[in-house]
Parts: structure tokens; C-alpha cells; sequence
């Protein structure tokens, strides 16, 4: 179809682009419409553009917890955020967009001398996608560090931007209130407030990731933010064990080796026993399906082999649901996004 007469919207939109290059999986047909948005006015310029070109449209950040489909529907826009980044410093007031990474968070807290965020460091998803599933590691989460949530009520017309006080986020393990509804996250306000001394240097943090113009693949996305965190140790400032631990863990799994997102289904508190546990005692780490492999490091991670399609990770997906339930007597749910 073509898009007469609405040159910004057209301007806005990329064809024929591979997800495949948005996705920590690194897989994904052709988009016939891909945006990146960078400002608020950008992304309501192409929702609203879809609205008069009858487009439907599918938003994500950056691309680490979802599986694209090896053939994606030719009426779709894709909307990555992953370039929707910047943040918005007052003396009473730090709200940073849903673009940005959350791992960024992780290096910002020890620029700010701000604790707390630690367990985001190495988390390779966006603040938004954080805020959406309450992202956690142990026993942090997004919610812990979050006052106002902002967003867009895509069913609304005139789609103005929208708030919420944490409190009343419906939050819980992997759980929000905007898994219940069409509200976009635009971002969010800190609990916290950086010093006004300190801003310049975050304000030049934000700006080399901006250069990066976002993750990649999984290895470069770690490499970055190790690099950054050895960049503050020769400011003589000290990374905290907290930060160690996820990286001596993380590497110990093989989290960066190949392209994966990580965690493929959600832990069932009530069995009792984490699913990568599960998929051990099955003998199923290290079993392949065409270039898609149980890792076989971390039983509830599926890596991209060997060029792998979206339909040969389901397969897998599926053998583990199947034989969790036969085994053990329910299906896991996952937790990766599976586009159609």
C-alpha cells in the first residue's frame, strides 16, 4: 500500500527492514513498516499516522524479551523505542523514558550515589519493558524504584499523556496493571533525585548510549555496559558486590555467549521449583531443534545456535511446556513475547 500525502509519517517509517536486528534473539523477517521513534511527538505521529492508513502496530523496546515472527504481517508498523531515550532532571523530579535501558539505571546510581538500583545492571531490557512486567532480580524489582508511571491510553482518541502513582500499579511477580490495559509507558519518575553537581555526568552517560543507538546483540550490549562500569572504577569509585554477583552469575550461564531473551518462562512460586530446575531434571538442556537450543547452561534459556527461526524456538518452547506438565503437572507460562 502506498502512504500519499503524509510525508512525516512517511519520513518516520523504514522499509523492509529485518527485525532480526532488533531483537536480542536475533531473529525476524523484513518489516514492510519499522519506525524509531526518539520523541513523544514522533511516536503520536505514527500512531496516528496508523489510524489513517488503516496500519495495525506492534510497540516494543528494546527487543530483548520477544520473539519475532519469521514472516511479519506486510499491514503491521513496528515500533521499536529503543531510541526513545532521554531523561528530565529538576530539583524535586528525575523521570527518565521507557527507552532507556534499565541497566543504564545500574551505572547512573553510582554516578548519582543513589543505591538501590544495582540489581538493574545487566538487565537488557528498556525502562518501559521494566515497568510493564516489573522487571526483578531476586528480591528487587522495577516497582521498588518508580514514584509516577506516564503513559498513553491507546484506545483513546486524543491519546494525551496519562499518570499513575506506583501505588496504584496492581504490581506483583511479573505482574502490572498495564498487562491489563492498551496503556503505552512513556516513562516514569524516580523516587530518587540526583545532586544538581551531578547532572553534567549523566547527562554525558545518556549521551555515549544515544551515540550507540541501542543494543545490537547480546555481547555488545554487555561489553558496553562493562566497559562503563570500568569506567567508573578509574574515577575511584567502587562497584558494589551486588553488581559483581550478576556478572560473575551471568557469565557463568553463558547470558551474552548467543542471542537469546534470557528467561523463557516465568517461575511457578507455587511448585516451588524454578522451571530451569524443571527442564534439569528432564535431561532436556542441550537438546536442538534445527539452529535452536535448550541451553545447556541455564534450563530456561533457548539460544539462537546456529541462525535459528522463530518457529524452530517454539518448538522447543513447546517440548518444555509438554514435558513440564506430563512430569510435574502444569504448563509454565511464558515469559517471553511471542509476536504473530
Amino acid at each position: 500500500m502506498m502512504l500519499n500525502n503524509r510525508m512525516t509519517f512517511e519520513n518516520l517509517c523504514m522499509r523492509n527492514e529485518p527485525l532480526a536486528n532488533h531483537s536480542s534473539y536475533q531473529i525476524g523477517g523484513k518489516a514492510n513498516f519499522f519506525a524509531m521513534p526518539e520523541t513523544v511527538e514522533e511516536l503520536l505521529t505514527l500512531l496516528q499516522g496508523c489510524r489513517t492508513h488503516g496500519l495495525d502496530y506492534f510497540i516494543c523496546g528494546m527487543g530483548s524479551n520477544l520473539l519475532f515472527p519469521d514472516n511479519p504481517r506486510e499491514d503491521t508498523l513496528y515500533i521499536s523505542l529503543k531510541k526513545f531515550v532521554y531523561w528530565d532532571i529538576q530539583p524535586s523530579k528525575w523521570f527518565i523514558s521507557s527507552g532507556t535501558p534499565m541497566s543504564m539505571l545500574s551505572i547512573s546510581g553510582l554516578l548519582f550515589n543513589i543505591p538501590g538500583y544495582e540489581f538493574t545492571y545487566l538487565l537488557p531490557g528498556g525502562l518501559g519493558a521494566g515497568i510493564f512486567m516489573n522487571a526483578k532480580y531476586n528480591h528487587h524489582q522495577i516497582s521498588d524504584i518508580i514514584k509516577t508511571v506516564y503513559y498513553v491510553d491507546l484506545s483513546d482518541p486524543s491519546l494525551s499523556m496519562q499518570s499513575i502513582d506506583v501505588s496504584q500499579c496492581k504490581y506483583g511477580y511479573k505482574q502490572s496493571i498495564f498487562q491489563m490495559n492498551p496503556w503505552l509507558v512513556l516513562g516514569a519518575d524516580m523516587l530518587a533525585v540526583p545532586d544538581a553537581q551531578q547532572i553534567a555526568a549523566g547527562n554525558e552517560l545518556l549521551k555515549r548510549w544515544k551515540a550507540k543507538e541501542g543494543m545490537s546483540t547480546l555481547a555488545s550490549f554487555y561489553s558496553y555496559m562493562d566497559a562503563e562500569a570500568s569506567a567508573l572504577t578509574k574515577q575511584g569509585l567502587m562497584i558494589p558486590s551486588d553488581m559483581t554477583d550478576i556478572a560473575k552469575y551471568r557469565n557463568g550461564k553463558r547470558h551474552f555467549e548467543y542471542p537469546s531473551c534470557g528467561s523463557v518462562f516465568k517461575n511457578n512460586y507455587d511448585y516451588g521449583v524454578p522451571v530451569g530446575a524443571l527442564v534439569d531434571r528432564l535431561n532436556l538442556k542441550g537438546k536442538e531443534y534445527g539452529g535452536a537450543m535448550i541451553s545447556p547452561y541455564h534450563g530456561n534459556m533457548i539460544i539462537n545456535h546456529n541462525h535459528a527461526t522463530a518457529e524452530e524456538i517454539q518448538y522447543l518452547m513447546n517440548t518444555i511446556i509438554e514435558g513440564v506438565n506430563t512430569a510435574f503437572g502444569f504448563e509454565p507460562e511464558p515469559e517471553v513475547v511471542v509476536v504473530k
